[in-house]
């Protein structure tokens, strides 16, 4: 089974980074949080640290896991293992190098973008404030 690490980044202001999918990506212009497959040998925050580098250009500082969903997409053969993660990075500017748009959205507004189908019950949980990914990464 594959597994994804993905990044629950949030502000400051509360704000939390997402993305737009590319247009010729799988899923094209769907939302989602950044992060992508784990390579053999290598360990979930250093998977994460690696495609916030090449996604985003930003430095992974701390991640502490939050959700964890196994998923599998219609156009896919094999199941997915999504871990989810409260992230901090440094500070600096975020370059969308692997998405056709980032937006900075208060947990109120994920509802109003269209996430892939493995996001759901996190989009829902961060939405209503049940998971806070800054209180998380304090503690």
């Amino acid at each position: 089974m594959k597994v994804v690490v993905v990044a629950v980044i949030e502000r400051g202001d509360r704000r939390l980074l997402i993305g737009q999918r590319r247009r010729e990506d799988t899923s094209p212009l769907k939302w989602e949080f950044p992060g992508g497959k784990m390579e053999k040998g290598e360990t979930a925050e250093a998977a994460l640290a690696r495609e916030l580098r090449e996604e985003l250009g930003v430095t992974l500082r701390k991640s502490v896991e939050i959700a964890r969903v196994t998923h599998k997409y219609a156009e896919t053969i094999e199941e997915l293992e999504i871990r989810f993660f409260a992230a901090e990075i440094a500070e600096g500017d975020v370059t969308p190098k692997a998405f056709e748009q980032v937006h900075w959205v208060l947990p109120r507004e994920l509802c109003d973008y269209d996430f892939l189908p493995a996001n759901a019950r996190l989009v829902a949980n961060l939405a209503t404030g049940r998971i806070k990914p800054a209180e998380i990464l304090e503690s």
